[in-house]
């Protein structure tokens, strides 16, 4: 069996494009050709460099361009053109047979190549008829940098051609790699934190949220709290003139004026009976009436105090001062000087925001890793802040058109930097587990709709797409394209990105 090598290695650019663009052009010049002149003759006869033809042309280092623009691979009078073409779709591999420069039907030869890429990955590549040629049954998957070892058989006689394609590479020395801060590492296993990242949205802690209603209809006569504004517990909100107040603080007056009449009635009536000067009957009535009167003193008290109004009076019966019930800030205002509000009116919404709530949306696949006590991550979307806290709540049903379930994270804030409204996502850790292949989180880049690596080779590096499983933030199991043990770029992997786009724009298929 013969061994026909066809290197063809270029690096005309940092890119290493150039092989791509010479085999998918067209070559109308080398129609018509005779085996002497794209093989090379054996004994020099016939084959004149002086006569219109390039010494490019007839060079004899590497294949020569065939008819269909493909390489030319050729051993004892039998050859094949290799092209690997992307029209209509995804590249495939095309083959054209020949026989002592005469073309040769598809049938005529068993065809098959093995490919071996940078990353060790091999690909075993068979063949069937279409028309005059073979295509390869299955894609060639891009980066096109990898050796192609071709195997024919025809008669019982067996060829191997070797082609060598390096499309993608991206030739850097090691100064050059050193100089753009490239470090390289190797794939390997790791510990994986499992999580699932869901969308949340921050909102008020609902049970340190209150809706202060007056309670008593009137007119506002002052506001000194304003909308933004930190309050303390009792602190004056508003002052209502209230008729219902007066009534209420003036049977409360007419009440305590009963008992002390009613005490020092009992008083005497008290000492005359101790003195056997009346009777009895008159002493326990005068007790009785006292005991009613300090009944109706308490309840009109009470009254005052169930509205928020202090029992004591000082000024106006009518001065109703509403308080902020504990301290927060507050969040809304709906009153005005001179307006007339009803008992029932939210005039001011006051929240305590030194804690707030991440509301999570649950979908149900994630039921089973969102439980109460879990702990979570919280990552504001707007600006770098994140914060940890414990799941407090799960929802027991879920919606009827979301299909999701509602869970709650508590979150301290200390700086008001957790504000309601603003949109956050939660990382929910549900436990770690052994990958058998990963990479750093920032060797990932994206080119076009594919993630790819860069991985070292010899003189510099090829894109890798690859196929990603599961991610902590540091580091991103990679479930296919990428052996344990290879090594890649790390750090500064988008100094290679910006060098492969650089190729890419001279570069089309």
């Amino acid at each position: 069996m013969g061994i026909a090598t066809g290197g063809w290695i270029l690096g005309s650019s940092s890119s290493g494009q150039s092989a791509e663009k010479s085999e998918h052009a067209s070559h109308a010049e080398s129609k018509g050709h005779a085996d002497a002149e794209h093989h090379g003759a054996q004994d020099g006869d016939g084959h004149d460099h002086a006569k219109g033809h390039s010494d490019a042309e007839h060079h004899e280092d590497g294949p020569k361009t065939g008819s269909h623009g493909g390489k030319l691979f050729t051993e004892d009078g039998f050859g094949l053109e290799l092209l690997l073409a992307e029209e209509g779709g995804e590249p495939h591999f095309r083959v054209w047979l020949f026989q002592q420069d005469k073309p040769l039907a598809p049938s005529a030869a068993k065809v098959s190549v093995t490919l071996t890429r940078p990353n060790g990955e091999k690909q075993e590549v068979a063949f069937k008829a279409e028309q005059d040629f073979l295509i390869s049954t299955s894609p060639i998957a891009e980066p096109h940098a990898f050796e192609a070892a071709i195997t024919a058989k025809m008669a019982n006689t067996p060829f191997l051609f070797i082609d060598t394609r390096e499309e993608g590479k991206i030739e850097l020395t090691d100064e050059q790699v050193k100089s753009a801060a490239i470090s390289i590492q190797k794939a390997a296993p790791a510990k994986i934190r499992t999580a699932a990242q869901l969308p949340g949205e921050i909102r008020f802690n609902e049970d340190r949220t209150a809706h202060v209603v007056p309670r008593l209809a009137g007119v506002v006569e002052s506001v000194p709290a304003n909308l933004g504004q930190l309050v303390k517990r009792g602190q004056i909100l508003a002052v209502i003139a209230s008729t219902g107040l007066s009534e209420q603080r003036s049977e409360l007056l007419s009440a305590q004026k009963r008992l002390t009449l009613a005490k020092s009635t009992y008083e005497r009536e008290k000492k005359l009976w101790e003195e056997k000067i009346s009777a009895e009957q008159d002493y326990l009535l005068a007790q009785q009436v006292l005991r009613e009167a300090e009944i109706a003193v308490a309840n009109s008290q009470q009254k005052l105090i169930a509205l928020g109004a202090s029992p004591s009076v000082s000024g106006s019966l009518n001065r109703y001062e509403i308080r902020a019930p504990f301290d927060g800030m507050v969040v809304e205002k709906h009153i005005a000087l001179g307006e007339a509000v009803k008992e029932d009116a939210s005039i001011f919404t006051v929240s305590d925001l030194s804690t707030v709530w991440a509301e999570i949306v649950v979908p149900a696949k994630d039921l089973n890793i969102v439980r109460i006590g879990e702990k979570v991550v919280v990552k504001a979307t707007a600006f770098e802040s994140k914060a940890e806290g414990g799941i407090s709540y799960v929802g027991a049903l879920l919606g009827q058109e979301t299909r999701t379930a509602k869970a709650r994270v508590i979150l301290d804030n200390p700086k008001m930097a957790w504000r309601p409204g603003l949109f956050v996502n939660v990382e929910v850790v549900s436990g770690e587990a052994e990958v058998p292949v990963s990479v750093v989180a920032e060797a990932i880049q994206t080119i076009g709709d594919k993630s790819v690596i860069f991985i070292k080779v010899a003189d510099g590096f090829v894109a890798q797409p690859v196929t990603l499983g599961r991610s902590d933030g540091k580091l991103i199991e990679v479930l296919s394209g990428l052996k344990a043990g290879t090594p890649y770029a790390a750090a500064g992997s988008f100094v290679l990105k910006s060098e492969l786009g650089k190729g890419s724009a001279e570069h089309s298929h």
